[in-house]
């Protein structure tokens, strides 16, 4: 088997339920409907009687309810009953690769892998193989701890994006394999309505080839002069690898590694390849055409909008001008890549403002430490800002006497890895990868603690 350590890769071990059941087998990523009690219970009703990764996960719209505890224990409980229960076929050593039909029509494209949790850094301004790409809240990794600690099994909802404009990894990987005639280890719909989805084991010698010759070609692409290789950036479920990584970290910590001054921990003998050092995931490629970036808005309220558009222009640069009409705005925006959009009422008139800048990188890497320091000098509370989906929702809220909405432009692509690796990771709630119901579901899995 191909040694792929140097691109922070393993070719993973997979368990895949027998006589796989997609649409209950499969749930949506804990981390979303967070709000939506009722989605949740719906799905309970899908599941019910039925194996499924609903009872091997926590969905976090249950995570502050006084029977988290008890939930958890029953997680691991169903965890260790799937593998002894004989749930799962035999062990498979395989990547898999994946064809996720939306239920919008879009097609998305991925390619199941391990990767290495000594290769990844949530830290801002790691050169690590593998990097965050938006900031990391500590608070938020303790209570997912307590799920992975001594979990008997793993199944990941996180998705790394790779840049690979030629698309030699992920598409090269699926068209190689269907000009194989390989049959797929998965085929079927997903619950909700939320589209399908089918899976093709990676596995001869031909294909593992090309899958490293690829990755050999987009290290070469993405390496810096100073030799620092940005090989992949986590485009959902940071938390969830921030939490894999510090429990690996722990387990090194038990058993005889070593803390270094730069917070690493050394691996322990006889620990080299222990599962609790790789995680479950899978890539996507920044270019797939199925993989839509959204921007998230801002809201501001009870602030003074207009010395906010000031401190604005002259952080950033550029033109200010009032347009005539919401559509303008919107048009304006959309077709940019750091224009920025403001809807506020003044003097009881609805005002739409627009802000051009010259600014190089994401748009939102460079707003947003601005807006936080206008809150800062202005003593506002952190309920004054909140973040919105959706360009109607930037219009509507803008139409209140006590609010500001700030309409992002689309974010680039093609700037994406480039402003991280020169910025660091983005600022909190910077992008969203698709609507809820397109985010990754639940279903391949891999053993992790005995």
């Amino acid at each position: 088997m191909k040694n792929f350590s140097k691109f922070g890769l393993k070719v993973p071990q997979i368990l895949l339920p027998k006589n796989i059941d997609t649409a209950t087998w499969s749930v949506v990523a804990c981390d979303q409907y967070t709000q939506d009690r009722e989605y949740w219970a719906d799905v309970e009703k899908t599941a019910a009687g039925k194996n499924s990764t609903l009872n091997i996960i926590l969905p976090e719209v249950y995570l502050n309810d006084a029977d988290k505890p008890a939930r958890i224990e029953k997680i691991k409980s169903t965890m260790r009953d799937y593998i002894k229960g004989g749930v799962f076929a035999d062990e498979e050593s395989e990547f898999i690769y994946i064809e996720r039909t939306t239920a919008y029509g879009r097609v998305r494209h991925g390619l199941m892998a391990c990767i290495d949790l000594d290769t990844y850094e949530w830290k801002p301004f790691s050169k690590a193989l593998i990097r965050a790409t938006e900031a990391t809240i500590l608070e938020r990794i303790p209570p997912r701890m307590e799920i992975r600690r001594g979990a008997p099994i793993e199944s990941p909802h996180i998705m790394l994006l790779v840049n690979d404009p030629d698309r030699a990894l992920v598409e090269a990987t699926g068209e190689a394999v269907k000009a194989d005639g390989i049959k797929p280890c998965y085929d079927g719909a997903l619950m909700q309505k939320s589209g399908s989805i089918t899976g093709w084991p990676v596995k001869t010698d031909d294909l593992i080839d090309k899958v490293e010759a690829a990755c050999e070609k987009i290290a070469k692409a993405n390496t810096d002069k100073d030799g620092d290789v940005f090989m992949f950036a986590v485009g959902d479920g940071n938390h969830s690898l921030a939490t894999a990584k510090a429990i690996w970290d722990e387990v090194k910590l038990n058993n005889g590694g070593k803390k270094l001054d730069d917070g690493t921990v050394t691996v322990p003998a006889g620990f080299e390849n222990h599962n609790a050092r790789f995680a479950l995931i899978e890539i996507v490629n920044i270019f797939d055409t199925g993989l839509t970036f959204e921007p998230i808005h801002r809201v501001l309220f009870d602030i003074d909008t207009n010395a906010l558009i000031s401190k604005l222009q002259s952080s950033l640069g550029g033109t200010v001008k009032e347009v005539s009409s919401k559509n303008e705005l919107a048009d304006t925006v959309k077709k940019s890549s750091a224009s920025f959009g403001f809807v506020f009422v003044e003097n009881a008139k609805q005002k739409y403002v627009l802000l051009k800048t010259p600014v190089k990188e994401l748009a939102v890497s460079r707003l947003q430490p601005v807006i936080d320091d206008f809150l800062k000098e202005t003593n506002a509370a952190k309920e004054q800002i909140d973040y919105i989906h959706g360009t109607e929702e930037v219009f509507r809220l803008g139409a209140k006497e006590n609010a500001v909405s700030i309409l992002l432009p689309p974010v680039a692509k093609d700037s994406f890895f480039a402003t991280i690796n020169s910025r660091g990771p983005l600022p909190r709630k910077s992008f969203s990868m698709g609507e809820a119901d397109e985010k990754r579901f639940y279903l391949e899995c891999r053993k992790l603690f005995d």
